[in-house]
């Protein structure tokens, strides 16, 4: 990954950049969707996701605040409730992220880390039903 160019105290959108941040979110979705914990829970289309996670991402990392002005406000844990999100599923949707975030060469790594502990306190808040044991 690139050394990050800019400020440190500039938002994270703007250090990591909208091409970057839709490349991010391409190379993501391609995971999930090969994901096998993860790829039940999504739609076999994954265009709408990709683009609220992108809208997302946006404002999420100080950016224009895309996905307020698309749905509204973001209230992600009653937007998921519908979806059995587990520990494990946590965890692998991290993993893939983590994954893209290496696979985004004009994400430096800086911008990559600061990125995947923020999403990591968020994939944390979404576990809505607990790991069931022996599963």
């Amino acid at each position: 990954m690139p050394p990050s160019s800019l400020d440190p105290a500039a938002p994270l959108y703007d250090r990591i950049g909208p091409d970057a941040l839709a490349e991010l979110v391409q190379r993501f979705y391609a995971r999930v969707a090969r994901d096998p914990d993860l790829a039940p829970i999504f739609p076999a289309d994954l265009t709408e996701t990709a683009r609220k996670q992108f809208a997302f991402l946006s404002g999420f990392t100080g950016g224009p605040p895309l996905y307020h002005e698309l749905y509204g406000h973001p209230r992600l844990r009653a937007r998921h409730l519908p979806f059995e999100i587990t520990p494990q599923r946590a965890r692998a949707w991290l993993a893939c992220m983590n994954a893209a975030l290496r696979d985004t060469p004009t994400i430096a790594d800086a911008e990559a880390r600061e990125l995947y502990a923020a999403l990591s306190r968020v994939a944390v808040h979404m576990v809505n039903v607990p790991e069931v044991p022996g599963e």
